[in-house]
């Protein structure tokens, strides 16, 4: 015993000075060398799961993740951004953290708005983009309508305009012109969004939203292909296109073989190569509904007709799955289980997929059920990371596990020797011809780009491998970029060498852009002031692309009775001689950027509040109401504080789908407004909790209204 507790001391010693990677290859080193110093690791505490010959190795990191890893994206720093915000518990408060897998440490951030439940990419500039959240647990979700962008230099979030409305499970991508389409999802009222909506960072806004003309499951899988438009593959069976130069969406052009939908399962772009003539083949793994599937299906979307063919099965059923993109171009199948939300169906066997001759083939055993709200994501040294489970409200898997593909051991088991990239440009432009340095020039078979990965509810929203030319010359290649930005949409790459034996080297992160470019991001985009008050935004130029001009900022459209200045990137509003007719008043201005001949702009957005707070109260409540009769009314009075003068709208939530709410007057700022329910024969008989919400700027308040249909 003494042995041990020496020998664990030694353990925590090297953990502490050396990172989780390089700590763990130092004792794979260790054990293929010496079979004592393994009995001896294993009795120590490092928890190492050795696999059969060329299978990989899976370990259990020495540290857990202090919150839950709900959505996870890979920075072009190596560093992972993970985000929790409640974490699946209305108690929790809001949280995110930022992972460096080489020193281990977790650096704790805190959040002003709750990021659960949202979409994530990487801007083309490199700072990932957080679309929506939630609002409200129960009874039902409702989403949020706000959005951040993250900063890895500075370690901040920086809240971006409102959207329309709220998106709970939204999907994001990124489009080949640098733009950002947001899609479905739950808004503040519970319904499915079924409008579409665009940020540009050029103008840091959105569009209005675009009614997609029916309706997405929630976080469709999407992808972009090497035409420009998007394909969504699921998880609903009914696949359609989106074409971004119209924005508009296609009949259905495919319907998959699978008897359900695939919920909660995943979906690939598989790898675009010159080999392969950048040939879109999409495939999809697992999901189901409460029973998974082990099934798989393709779909060649440069056929005159594509069609959803059958692919091989996975070795076990998988829902709440993960799927990774490799740089040898195989998928790593992952996690999951074969009922949902069921640890003890838990889906232990690691799948790698072939494309070359559409097989599968095992990838070990990993040691930890990973369910609802695991994540898995491809590390800059080739490895991936596997974290989270948490089939229960209110707790979570904090333990994290850590691959090594078969591709980085050679045939005696040891870590094999890896070619390396001495040097590499950071920014590459659409079919450029770049140099990479490099001392294994003659011995590499294969050069590919990977986009990292920004994942979440069992789909990666961001990856795709696009397979680049080269030649190689003495301790050189002369490598051809992508010819367009429809093969690899803009932002930062893992550039990836593959030796003739299938191993890769470390990533080097290249930015694939169209020139140098920058945007303005104003923090906060919206400043919430009651009259007289003065108030002031920071204004931040975000550098993208090897931008290093100067940038001349002006302000324009501010309203009459405003002073406004700005100076050293701050504009200052002074409203004290604001008269404004009535409260809340909204003004929107607008920051402009100039540097040569880029132009960027930014909305700067003011609500100036009423002063004081109100309440409101329902009556009658209890209220009964005939399906198909003359419906109900309720009669729902406001009472004013503090000097309230602010016009309230108002709008009820809770209540089943044919039932009409209608308020009469819309709007009020003091006494009341009538309430008016219908009910058609439709509606689902029951009883309901109905909450009547009343808003005036940024005051909201809520009463409840008990409603029983007949």
């Amino acid at each position: 015993m003494a042995v041990a507790g020496e020998g664990k001391a030694m353990v925590e010693e090297l953990r502490s000075e050396m990172g989780v990677v390089a700590f763990m290859n130092r004792v794979r080193r260790l054990i293929f060398g010496f079979g004592y110093f393994a009995l001896f690791i294993v009795f120590t505490g490092v928890d190492v799961f050795p696999q059969a010959n060329g299978q990989g190795q899976w370990s259990i990191l020495p540290y857990t993740m202090p919150i839950n890893p709900i959505h996870a994206a890979l920075l072009n720093n190596g560093k992972v951004l993970v985000v929790a915000g409640s974490g699946n518990n209305p108690l929790e408060r809001f949280q995110a953290a930022v992972w460096d897998p080489q020193s281990g440490n977790i650096t704790a951030l805190s959040l002003g708005w709750d990021m659960f439940c949202n979409g994530m990419i990487v801007l083309p500039d490199g700072r990932p983009l957080i679309d929506g959240g939630t609002i409200r647990f129960d009874p039902s979700f409702e989403g949020s309508a706000n959005g951040a962008v993250f900063d890895p230099v500075a370690g901040q979030f920086t809240d971006l305009p409102a959207m329309a409305d709220g998106r709970w499970y939204p999907t994001v991508t990124v489009l080949p012109d640098g733009t950002v389409l947001a899609f479905s999802g739950l808004t503040a009222a519970g319904s499915t969004n079924t409008k579409d909506e665009i940020f540009s960072p050029s103008t840091w806004s959105w569009s209005k939203p675009n009614a997609a003309g029916w309706g997405p499951p929630l976080y469709p899988r999407m992808h972009v292909l090497p035409n420009g438009n998007v394909f969504e593959s699921g998880p609903n069976a009914r696949s359609r296109y989106y074409y971004p130069a119209t924005h508009t969406w296609s009949p259905v052009v495919a319907t998959t073989n699978y008897a359900s939908t695939r919920t909660h399962g995943s979906s690939v772009l598989l790898p675009l190569t010159p080999a392969n003539n950048y040939k879109p083949v999409v495939m999809i793994l697992g999901g189901g509904g409460a029973y998974a599937t082990a099934t798989t299906e393709r779909i060649d979307l440069s056929a005159a007709i594509p069609t959803w063919q059958w692919g091989p099965s996975m070795s076990e059923p998988r829902i709440e799955m993960n799927a990774v993109l490799l740089p040898s171009g195989k998928v790593l199948a992952l996690g999951g289980s074969g009922v949902d939300e069921n640890a003890s169906t838990a889906s232990y066997n690691a799948d790698l997929y072939d494309p070359a001759n559409n097989t599968f083939s095992p990838a070990g055993k990993n040691a930890i059920p990973r369910l609802y709200h695991s994540t898995a994501i491809l590390l800059p040294d080739a490895t991936v990371w596997l974290a989270g489970s948490n089939p229960k409200r209110g707790t979570y898997e904090p333990r994290m596990e850590w691959y090594q593909p078969a591709y980085l051991f050679d045939s005696t088991g040891n870590l094999a020797v890896r070619p390396t990239v001495a040097s590499a440009p950071s920014f590459v432009n659409y079919g450029q011809t770049f140099a990479v340095a490099t001392p294994d020039a003659a011995d590499i078979a294969s050069v590919v780009l990977i986009k990292p990965g920004a994942v979440t509810h069992a789909f990666d929203m961001d990856q795709r491998l696009v397979g680049l030319s080269y030649t190689a010359g003495l301790g050189t290649l002369s490598v051809t970029a992508p010819p367009n930005s429809n093969l690899a949409p803009p932002g930062y790459y893992m550039l990836f060498l593959l030796n003739s034996s299938g191993v890769p080297s470390m990533a080097s992160f290249i930015q694939m852009s169209t020139g140098p470019d920058f945007s303005i991001t104003p923090s906060p985009p919206r400043q919430v002031i009651l009259p007289g008050q003065n108030t002031s935004y920071n204004i931040q130029t975000y550098p993208s692309g090897g931008f290093a001009g100067t940038v001349n900022l002006s302000v324009s459209g501010v309203p009459t009775g405003f002073n406004g200045s700005l100076t050293n990137n701050t504009f200052n509003l002074n409203a004290s001689n604001l008269n404004p007719s009535s409260l809340p008043q909204s003004y929107t201005m607008t920051v402009k950027g100039t540097s040569e001949t880029l132009t960027r702009t930014s909305p700067l957005q003011l609500l100036i509040n009423s002063p004081g707070d109100f309440s409101l109260s329902a009556s009658p409540s209890p209220l009964n109401i005939i399906r198909g009769g003359a419906g109900g009314q309720v009669v729902v009075t406001l009472t004013p504080s503090g000097g309230f003068v602010g016009v309230t709208t108002f709008t009820i939530s809770g209540l089943p789908a044919h039932v009409t709410a209608t308020f009469t007057p819309s709007s009020i700022s003091s006494g009341s407004t009538t309430l008016t329910l219908t009910a058609s024969s439709t509606a689902l008989a029951g009883t309901y909790t109905g909450m009547i919400t009343g808003t005036s700027g940024t005051l909201v308040h809520s009463t409840p209204v008990t409603v029983t249909l007949q």
